[in-house]
């Protein structure tokens, strides 16, 4: 099922300069998505946040 959605020519144009002739705007968000996600998981995995360092981690072990 297709959709439409409506973009400023600003945001068509961002789009258009992602881009190759070739591309398809499905092609583009498509790409731009998956980018998105990697770097989502990307700055998951490289948080400190909820995590301990190696060091503190011994010391409670010793405890």
């Amino acid at each position: 099922m297709q959709s439409s959605i409506q973009l400023s020519k600003e945001t068509k144009e961002l789009l258009n300069s992602f881009g190759s002739k070739e591309d398809t705007y499905e092609d583009i968000i498509k790409r731009m998505y998956k980018l998105a996600v990697k770097e989502q998981l990307r700055d998951f995995l490289f948080s400190s946040e909820g995590f301990v360092s190696i060091e503190e981690a011994r010391k409670r072990l010793n405890k």
